[in-house]
């Protein structure tokens, strides 16, 4: 539906493991947007609001808590959170936090704390809980990545690749794909 699967061998287990990962970080388009306020992580319904200015999602930090802690008092988890991070010096990532207003259980808009998707994963690290396991490993996997491509470039390129078959374009217009970005490229350098 809104989210993609994405398949990761857990260290240590042996194991593949499934993990789900919100596409709507940052994936969706503004057209998309319009329709799309609530989006479901298994089971869990999580508010968010596109910002047309920044062209980015926010996320109601109480959403991704529950989904992620199964608490049974969200926002007290986010309180303490908040106050823990705070402490330990984490004070730009609360600061990036902002109250919009979302639709609340009892159907009226409500200020509730948002935050965008670099944000939202950065909090994310901060959660000790079982569920959230598989995204900082996650996270972990795609920063080691970006750090070997920045060491050889032509793996990035690979990984492009990877993604445009996995999505089911066709050889072709893959190659078509990278030719006009090395032409544009060569224009821009010009």
């Amino acid at each position: 539906m809104i989210f993609f699967s994405r398949s990761l061998a857990v260290e240590g287990q042996g194991k593949e493991r499934e993990i789900k990962f919100l596409e709507i970080m940052g994936s969706m388009t503004k057209k998309q947007s319009t329709d799309k306020v609530i989006a479901i992580f298994e089971g869990n319904q999580i508010r968010r609001l596109w910002d047309e200015k920044k062209e980015s999602w926010y996320f109601a930090v109480v959403d991704v808590i529950a989904a992620l802690t199964n608490s049974d008092n969200p926002p007290v988890y986010w309180r303490v959170l908040k106050k823990r991070l705070i402490d330990e010096g984490s004070n730009e990532t609360v600061t990036k936090c902002n109250a919009l207003k979302m639709l609340a259980m009892d159907g009226k808009m409500r200020f509730t704390d948002a935050a965008d998707t670099e944000t939202m994963l950065r909090l994310i690290q901060s959660i000790p809980s079982p569920n959230a396991e598989p995204f900082k490993l996650w996270l972990a996997r795609v920063g080691y990545e970006r750090l070997e491509e920045t060491a050889d470039p032509e793996l990035s390129i690979d990984r492009a690749l990877k993604t445009y078959l996995r999505k089911g374009y066709s050889q072709g217009w893959i190659n078509q794909r990278l030719k006009t970005n090395e032409i544009r490229k060569k224009v821009y350098r010009s």
